[in-house]
């Protein structure tokens, strides 16, 4: 665990740590400057009183300058320093962490909640910066205002620093008791913001749902209820830091008065103890106090910044692969399925169940079947989304669990009913951003039918966010494009026209069909029988297994369950 977090914790101080140390001696100055006005305060007080020895009006101006051309240099490091680190350390941070992230595996990602992400970048983060990254300075300083304090104390008179110590020790006490439960309330926040976001993403993702349904008072209540939480942990959080705040500000006001009234008796004594040396105790007192208060505080919010970054850490933990084997680029005789079952976690009824098939390099296979019969499922086996099946799934004769990930994924696209959109350019959508030859984006663009929108806005076209400039069947040829630049040999489309109307639906499929040379495998609920017809073979499943296959003629002729699917749908 600790490994794993120092990983992370690394980021914050990788090419930042000149920043850090400027930032630590600006700090340890902060104190020094504290500990310099004390002292000027008491020669002034002293002055006032006519103490022999102290200065006179002309002195104290002197103290009051140095005092403010100190102030503006500690300020101006602080200006320079602190934010340039905090900055730094935060963007190498998060950008190490999505770096993990994207390299987690297809089935890893899958098995998780993207919430769990989204609340790890956002308020996740925000905690750390402040809780770690501003904290640790914070720590720093009251931690040096605490012995330095103690230490000039000490010079000033050591019988009246021993009496304030044992007033110090009430505020100590009732921080370090407080401490640990403000810790657990703030993975408590962490985590209802985590279900709060879920939530949120969801209710916004299904919005035409929704409407259709006329389902705006249970989402409404839904969102309320998650909203309700995240904000009743909060007010608890809130709640224990104000009594924290509370019991730490009376047990300090003891400490002070306390120190105050032992000045004046020493004082009354005739101790040596003048007007400004007790003033300078009243003064170097709150510096002793408040770290005794805010240090256990600030450690709290310390280890629950690293109880996030473990949080964290723990999620994007990758188990270590075994290196496989290299696919080849090209695909030459095919993918074969032999015997193939698979069951989801914690399900009794496979999801699939003694599947053998072949489909052939270059040909073109529909997979259809009712809601639930593992259509999607099987796609899901053919990218390595799951590898915890039995049976055999061979590329050119190549076990697929044995296979190098990042050769399968040269060699496969993937096309979706959802499709992958930035706000960013055509262009840019559909090179997802890296570097091609401008014939190969122009060719790509004319197989997959985006000449004519292409001629009509031009790439540098925006798309909008999740696309909403571009209809349904353009970011369909848009995924396709993609696919065809990237020179898949193995197209996957998982019902990918199941949100277009039929005439859209039809001319993205036969774009789909017209891609010489390409293996292709149409998830689809749609049966066209001029479509099917193109289709090399058809594979028919029903509750998890294969119940026929053949070309489009073969299976009518049959008249067996694809008889019946096609008959229904027509």
């Amino acid at each position: 665990m600790k490994k794993k977090r120092n990983e992370y914790i690394a980021q914050f101080y990788r090419g930042n740590r000149g920043a850090f140390f400027l930032a630590v001696l600006t700090a340890l100055l902060a104190t020094g400057l504290h500990l310099i006005i004390a002292r000027a305060l008491q020669q002034m007080i002293d002055g006032i009183s006519g103490v022999p020895g102290a200065p006179g009006l002309a002195g104290m101006a002197g103290w009051i300058g140095a005092v403010l051309v100190l102030i503006l240099l500690v300020k101006a490091l602080e200006y320079h320093s602190q934010p340039r680190f905090i900055q730094k350390a935060m963007q190498q941070y998060k950008e190490y962490a999505f770096r993990k992230l994207t390299e987690k595996s297809l089935a890893s990602f899958d098995e998780e909640a993207s919430a769990r992400y989204l609340a790890a970048f956002s308020h996740d983060a925000e905690t750390i910066e402040t809780g770690y990254l501003e904290g640790q300075f914070h720590l720093l300083t009251s931690a040096a205002d605490f012995i330095g304090a103690l230490v000039m104390m000490l010079l000033y008179s050591p019988a009246m620093t021993g009496i304030s110590c044992a007033f110090f020790i009430l505020p100590a006490g009732v921080s370090l008791l407080m401490g640990k439960r403000i810790q657990q309330s703030e993975r408590r926040v962490s985590q209802k913001n985590e279900t709060f976001t879920a939530t949120l993403k969801d209710s916004l993702g299904g919005f035409s749902v929704m409407k259709s349904f006329r389902a705006e008072g249970p989402i409404q209540a839904l969102f309320a209820g998650s909203n309700r939480a995240m904000e009743q942990a909060k007010c608890r959080k809130r709640r224990q830091v104000i009594a924290l705040g509370t019991l730490a500000s009376l047990a300090g006001v003891l400490a002070q008065l306390g120190t105050f009234w032992a000045g004046a008796w020493l004082a009354f004594s005739g101790a040596g103890i003048t007007p400004g040396v007790l003033i300078i105790f009243i003064n170097l007192a709150a510096y002793v106090i408040e770290p005794l208060q805010v240090i256990p505080e600030r450690l709290a919010a310390l280890r629950a910044a690293e109880g996030l970054i473990d949080k964290l850490a723990d999620a994007l933990e990758e188990p270590e692969r075994q290196p496989g084997a290299p696919l080849p680029d090209t695909l030459r005789q095919g993918i074969e399925l032999r015997n193939v079952s698979f069951a989801y976690k914690g399900e009794t009824r496979p999801a699939l169940a003694g599947i053998s098939a072949r489909f052939a390099a270059g040909g073109c296979y529909a997979v259809v079947g009712g809601s639930g019969s593992g259509k999607s499922t099987l796609l899901g086996l053919l990218t390595a989304s799951r590898r915890d099946y039995s049976g055999e799934i061979l590329y050119d004769g190549q076990e697929l669990k044995t296979a190098s990930i990042e050769s399968l994924y040269d060699l496969v696209g993937l096309i979706q009913q959802d499709v992958f959109l930035f706000d960013a350019s055509i262009r840019d959508n559909i090179t997802l951003f890296r570097d091609f030859p401008p014939e190969q984006v122009e060719q790509a663009i004319r197989q997959a039918g985006l000449a004519p929108l292409i001629a009509a806005r031009g790439t540098a076209y925006r798309c909008g966010e999740n696309g909403r400039g571009l209809s349904g069947g353009e970011q369909q040829r848009v995924a396709i494009a993609r696919s065809l630049l990237k020179r898949s040999q193995v197209l996957l489309v998982d019902e990918a026209t199941a949100a277009l109307d039929p005439a859209t639906a039809r001319q993205v499929t036969l774009s789909i069909l017209e891609l010489a040379g390409i293996t292709r495998i149409l998830v689809t609920h749609r049966l066209d029988e001029t479509l099917l017809r193109r289709c090399d073979g058809i594979l028919a499943l029903k509750d998890g297994r294969l119940a026929e296959s053949g070309t489009f003629d073969q299976l009518m002729n049959a008249k067996g369950y694809f008889y019946s699917l096609f008959t229904v749908a027509q």
